[in-house]
């Protein structure tokens, strides 16, 4: 089975959008025939989306940290659950169990992780797609952003292009099938 990794918030937020744009993603990616690999937790959106999916009768890879798993945090009813050393193996594991990265809205942590996702595709090290799932208009800033890095030349306009934020599970889809990895950027003297 293929697999989408997902990162998102322990948290749900403030507004009831952000969980429901989970649940749609869960039912989304079962429709879809893929699997959900996520970081393992139970709750916020995390356990949301899992449950999402698990509720569609799909398939719930957990990834999540030794710490983590000792805190209590892990979900219990996972089709598969993974207990890692740390954060650097959870990431690796989850981009080696995937085909597309979808972030939905969360804090720095799931910031992080679809950055060094996205990163690692532009260096090389990945062929998987990265998406920000944009409920609400939640990453607008961020997508301006990156078109400033692009705009100031810190990222090619072709790369920026390899980069979807969308709020359309339709958009998505065809964005994961048509995907093309960058080229690998030439560097000047």
């Amino acid at each position: 089975m293929k697999n989408i990794a997902v990162y998102c918030g322990a948290s749900t937020g403030n507004d009831e959008i952000y969980a429901l744009g989970a649940k749609k993603l869960g039912q989304w990616i079962v429709n879809n025939d893929y699997g959900l690999t996520y970081g393992g937790g139970r709750y916020g959106l995390m356990g949301v989306v899992a449950d999402s999916v698990l509720e569609n009768q799909g398939f719930v890879h957990g990834i999540i940290t030794k710490e983590l798993a000792e805190r209590e945090l892990s979900h219990t009813t996972l089709s598969k659950l993974d207990i890692v050393s740390d954060m650097s193996e959870r990431k690796q594991a989850m981009l080696n169990d995937s085909v597309a990265n979808i972030a939905l809205p969360g804090g720095p942590g799931t910031l992080e992780e679809i950055s060094e996702a996205f990163s690692w595709t532009i260096v090389g090290d990945s062929k998987n797609p990265c998406i920000f799932y944009n409920i609400d208009h939640y990453y607008d800033e961020l997508a301006s952003f990156f078109d400033s890095m692009t705009a100031k030349g810190f990222m090619e306009p072709t790369t920026r292009k390899t980069l979807l934020f969308s709020d359309s599970l339709s958009e998505i889809g065809e964005f994961i099938k048509t995907y093309t990895p960058p080229a690998l950027r030439n560097y000047a003297k």
